[in-house]
């Protein structure tokens, strides 16, 4: 505890995910009642995107260094997570928050959580409930549910699925997405491509990745299109073979204000990042959903799913491309979502949110 108020460790492991998770921080930390703690690792350590953070104007408390640049695919990702369990579990004996604040299904979530159950403190987990195949996305997500205490979901379907996976009621709230947060006040940069191709690795070898990869790129070669790179999951280095193969001129990163006006002013974004079926949707920006990697997860009207093949790609861009989305309707809430969780965060009481957990079935 900090003067009184709560200490709520906020855990950041890549770019996208703090892209998110920023609106939340800064709730977090304006408010009268709670103490932020910026915990950076994983994949920000390994691509210095933990630069964004401090950028942000956030002070980084700790780092936990997860992944290793020389090493990439499943087994190394099975070392990163212990790695982290072990960084996560001396940061949080040292800081000893009130709450663990993680969002979504990635390792460094996972870690993160796993540590502090397992270390005894509360776990808040936003973004549980949802359904995406990923690389072992379904999997870790639910499993982070199962560790975390309470639970921000970003849908009322989400919500539903985790109080069936024996979740207690009064420990589940549907505060919307904090993606949906500020996205009102985007204005479109008026210099954006036609489309945007962001196209992430599903755990397949390398040589597949890069046959999916060579499809969309052949799908969108007639546009004029921003190539942003892909994350560092497994399979990754099978895209950027792909990517070098064509001579494409490829964007790191994007701070995420650009990249919203951005996502705003494109006729679509092609690919399988989620960023296509949540913020793309909310900025009523058509999406074509390449491949199995959102496999499951809520979707309006406004993507169209096509498999790893360049002429059905090909057709769905330019059906997406084609759309009216004026009246789209989104089931990510409101725009208040980070609110809704520093309030919750501020005002659940404590001791009502036993640490040893039990199912409700």
């Amino acid at each position: 505890m900090s003067h009184g108020k709560r200490t709520i460790a906020v855990v950041t492991g890549t770019r996208a995910e703090f892209g998110i998770l920023q609106p939340v921080m800064r709730q977090v930390g304006a408010h009268h009642r709670l103490h932020l703690k910026t915990i950076v690792a994983g994949a920000h350590l390994m691509t210095g995107t933990w630069k964004d953070v401090k950028n942000a104007g956030f002070a980084i408390d700790a780092r936990i260094a997860m992944q290793k640049k020389d090493r990439v695919g499943r087994a190394a990702d099975v070392d990163a997570l212990g790695r982290g369990v072990v960084g996560f579990g001396r940061v949080f004996d040292e800081v000893k928050p009130d709450f663990v604040v993680v969002l979504g299904d990635r390792i460094e979530a996972f870690a993160a959580a796993t540590a502090a159950a397992v270390g005894g403190y509360r776990v808040a987990h936003i973004h549980g409930g949802d359904r995406a195949e990923g690389v072992a996305d379904e999997s870790v997500r639910h499993a982070i549910t199962k560790l975390s205490h309470v639970h921000f979901a970003a849908t009322t379907k989400s919500k539903a699925r985790i109080v069936r996976m024996g979740e207690s009621p009064d420990s589940v709230f549907n505060t919307g997405s904090p993606a949906a947060d500020g996205l009102k006040a985007v204005k479109p940069n008026p210099d954006a491509p036609d489309a945007i191709v962001l196209q992430h690795p599903i755990g397949a070898s390398d040589a597949e990745e890069k046959r999916f990869m060579l499809a969309t790129l052949e799908a969108t070669t007639d546009l004029d299109r921003l190539i942003v790179a892909p994350n560092a999951d497994p399979g990754s280095r099978g895209i950027r073979a792909a990517l070098r193969s064509k001579r494409c001129k490829l964007i790191e990163h994007l701070p995420r204000d650009l990249w919203l006006q951005t996502l705003a002013g494109a006729k679509v974004i092609v690919g399988n990042s989620s960023a296509g079926l949540i913020e793309a949707a909310i900025l009523k920006t058509p999406a074509v959903n390449v491949g199995p990697r959102q496999a499951g997860r809520e979707r309006p009207r406004s993507v169209i799913d096509a498999p790893y093949d360049a002429k059905k790609i090909h057709l769905a861009v330019r059906k997406a491309m084609k759309m009216k989305l004026s009246s789209l309707r989104h089931p990510y809430g409101r725009g208040d979502a980070s609110k809704k969780i520093a309030d919750l965060l501020a005002k659940l009481p404590i001791v009502d949110i036993p640490i040893r957990k039990q199912n409700t079935y």
